[in-house]
């Protein structure tokens, strides 16, 4: 993998080119951004999804979890984000409180897809099919959240892997196929047992992109800082440091792109089992 030519006539990706790569069975894959330069960077080497995510919080602001992210927060960085990517495809993600209901919703996710975005990520399951039906309405492309949620981890008390019981495991079975029924297009999956991600991913007909969900999802992503070993403290299960042994940032986005394309990555020791 190597820089995009400068000379060459980039198209960019659209939601249509990510479903015809799933259907392909082309892994997609993605990292999180939040400033042009690394944005521009991810986007020049290859990265198919730029998340601008709530992880902000924890990574650039120094919060202990996503929750004291506001919109504003959101809105600021997907435009330092937008300005100069070509290719990749710019997800942002609803932040804390910011989709109570269809309103509210609206509100918010139109002000993300003016400051960039080609999509927006809400976190939640059977209940936010009204919301997403309403965004899907008025022209705003929803991706879905399923698992560890992390705006929710007060009341999953704490950051754990969620779905290990048959019963859990059903019930997020059926939540993703609601989600897709309201017009969902994309679904992430955090922090589950590798089995059921595979069952998900095989129960519904849109993308699902993993994040501690095995290796069967239809592509995979990472917080840039996790990717990159530049994040203190314990480091997830799900987690690689592409850089420890490739010596420079560009290397390790490509050892990354190559792994996840190659189903590489995530390897047994990334996965959680029942």
């Amino acid at each position: 993998m190597s820089y995009i030519d400068s000379n060459e006539t980039i198209k960019a990706l659209t939601i249509s080119s990510l479903h015809k790569m799933y259907q392909a069975g082309e892994k997609i894959t993605s990292l999180t951004a939040y400033d042009a330069s690394f944005a521009t960077m991810f986007d020049q080497i290859g990265i198919d999804i730029i998340l601008v995510g709530d992880s902000l919080g924890n990574v650039i602001q120094g919060h202990t979890s996503t929750i004291p992210v506001l919109i504003q927060d959101m809105v600021y960085h997907t435009s330092c984000v937008s300005r100069n990517i070509k290719r990749s495809f710019l997800m942002a993600d609803m932040p804390f409180a910011s989709y109570a209901d269809q309103s509210q919703a609206l509100m918010n996710a139109a002000l993300l897809m003016q400051a960039g975005a080609k999509m927006i990520k809400l976190e939640g399951g059977a209940w936010l099919a009204p919301i997403v039906e309403h965004l899907v309405r008025q022209g705003i492309p929803v991706c879905a959240h399923l698992g560890l949620m992390p705006q929710s981890v007060n009341t999953l008390g704490g950051f754990k892997v969620q779905g290990k019981s048959e019963a859990q495991s059903e019930l997020m079975i059926n939540e993703a196929k609601i989600l897709e029924n309201a017009g969902a297009q994309i679904l992430v999956l955090e922090a589950i047992p590798s089995k059921l991600g595979k069952a998900i991913t095989e129960a519904i007909s849109i993308p699902t992109i993993g994040i501690g969900a095995g290796v069967d999802c239809s592509g995979q992503v990472l917080v840039m800082h996790d990717a990159l070993g530049a994040f203190p403290g314990r480091q997830p299960k799900f987690v690689k440091n592409f850089l420890a042994n490739t010596g420079t940032i560009e290397k390790a986005i490509e050892l990354y792109i190559a792994e996840v394309k190659s189903g590489a990555f995530p390897a047994p020791e990334h996965c959680f089992t029942n």
